[in-house]
């Protein structure tokens, strides 16, 4: 499991993960967000194979607005969810 965080502040709208990692779109705001489920979050867990795809996204990122981090699995939780999400408040 991994997390993307987009770190807000330091975003400037640039862009440059949007092509290399489809799960990132420009939001209302004219920043980048994370695509989940119909919604636009800043941060996301996911349990999948795009880990590599995150990683490059933020290593463009020239503002390093992106960080992509390991998860635990919590061992006591029960039907964990694939993604994990923030939304963007508008």
């Amino acid at each position: 499991m991994y997390r993307i965080t987009i770190d807000r502040d330091a975003c400037d709208g640039v862009f440059a993960c949007l092509v290399r990692d489809d799960r990132f779109v420009e939001d209302s705001e004219g920043l980048a967000a994370i695509e989940t489920d119909d919604e636009h979050a800043v941060t996301a867990t996911f349990d999948d194979d795009r880990r590599a795809d995150a990683e490059q996204a933020a290593a463009a990122c020239p503002l390093d607005a992106i960080h992509v981090e390991s998860v635990e699995e919590d061992a006591g939780a029960v039907d964990a969810p694939a993604n994990d999400t923030e939304e963007v408040q508008p």
